[in-house]
């Protein structure tokens, strides 16, 4: 190989790249002591970019609507309207969240209270009865019969166990209570961070922008940065896809459950269709949590009932999942329903209920790029 200028250069990168890489492995847990550190740190402005994301869409959707912004941030009413627009429509999505929020606790708080008030009551009155529908059930089948009679629940023993784990764990539970202090204050204190931190983003966000793009411009080759671009593009689009379509989807789940239920004569009907419709948020998984804790709650209240509930579930989970989802989110995030289940599990298995969110429209993004890169691979070959 001739040692001209340009060889020298990727010599010298390549074995610069070597030495800091045995330098980082050799101190392993260093390094990840300081990437927690820094991680740390940048929990809040992360938070806040998350959030000005999310934001974002319905901002932008006031924005065109009432102000007829364009997708450059250009009013084509005026110079006035256009400083108006940014402020007005972050004001109004915030108030459009704040209603959401009041409207969620206005109506989950007292269904709550309430739930749990008639499962106080219902405790002591269940199990005779639950006891009495599988004898009804089971009737003829004496060993099933004798297991069943054998069934005892000592409440007052469950009640002295809770009194003496709380009379001889105080000094634990005042430990816990401090460190659960200091956790709810770093929350308090990273939330109202992030919430600034969005605000500027929203309201600065074409500034950030042009900015950014000077500085990938300087850094890296006009190839590279078409291929950034794009990259940011199809993220964007697919992410703000996927969190409209989820939204729009889970609004109509919680609403056939809320309608089916009132009209089966079904309890706590509201309760569970806010329930479902929260966690339906959560591909895939979501819901069926939701069904459980809703087949709980009735049961106690109507073995039946929840037995009539879970087909149910199953039945519109089935109009859901053929007719309604396909058509609400579409092929938004155009992503295998293969790989849609391997993302969730991946994303739930290194990030938790997050790692669900975020995983589908990530290996969207991955999958779009892989099928561009294949097919210009394919087009080489043939030429």
């Amino acid at each position: 190989m001739e040692l001209n200028k340009n060889n020298v250069k990727k010599i010298i990168g390549i074995i610069t790249f070597t030495v800091v890489l045995c330098a980082l492995l050799i101190n392993l847990s260093a390094v990840i002591r300081w990437a927690g550190f820094i991680w740390s740190i940048c929990i809040p402005f992360v938070l806040g970019g998350a959030i000005a994301f999310v934001a974002n869409i319905p901002m932008s959707f006031f924005e065109r609507k009432l102000f007829r912004v364009s997708a450059q941030g250009k009013n084509k009413a005026g110079k006035v309207k256009e400083k108006l627009a940014r402020p007005i429509s972050l004001l109004l999505t915030l108030l459009c969240v704040l209603i959401v929020l009041a409207i969620v606790i206005g109506v989950m708080v007292p269904q709550l209270s309430s739930t749990f008030q008639s499962i106080a009551i219902s405790l002591t009155e269940f199990v005779p009865t639950a006891k009495a529908w599988l004898e009804e059930v089971f009737a003829g089948k004496d060993i099933i019969l004798e297991y069943i009679s054998s069934i005892q629940l000592d409440w007052g023993a469950w009640l002295e166990g809770i009194k003496d784990f709380a009379l001889n764990g105080a000094g634990s539970v005042i430990s816990y209570t401090m460190s659960a202090t200091r956790v709810v204050v770093s929350g308090i204190v990273t939330s109202f961070i992030a919430f600034i931190f969005a605000i500027y983003l929203l309201l600065q966000k074409e500034n950030l922008l042009r900015q950014t793009m000077k500085l990938i411009t300087a850094i890296f080759h006009k190839k590279t940065v078409e291929r950034i671009c794009y990259v940011g593009k199809l993220s964007f689009v697919t992410f703000s896809r996927f969190i409209t379509g989820q939204c729009v989807e889970a609004l109509i789940l919680g609403f056939m459950f809320f309608i089916a239920m009132t009209i089966l004569r079904f309890p706590y009907a509201l309760l569970v269709g806010i329930l479902i419709a929260f966690t339906a948020l959560i591909p895939v998984v979501g819901a069926f949590v939701a069904c459980f804790i809703g087949a709980f709650l009735i049961l106690i209240e109507n073995p039946m009932q929840a037995l009539a509930f879970i087909i149910l579930f199953l039945v519109l989970q089935q109009i859901e999942g053929n007719m309604i989802y396909p058509y609400v989110v579409g092929n938004s995030v155009g992503l295998p329903s293969l790989w849609v289940l391997f993302a969730v599990t991946m994303g739930g298995s290194l990030m938790g209920v997050v790692g669900m969110l975020i995983f589908i429209p990530v290996m969207s993004v991955f999958y779009s790029i892989l099928r561009d890169w294949v097919n210009h691979r394919i087009r080489m070959k043939d030429t």
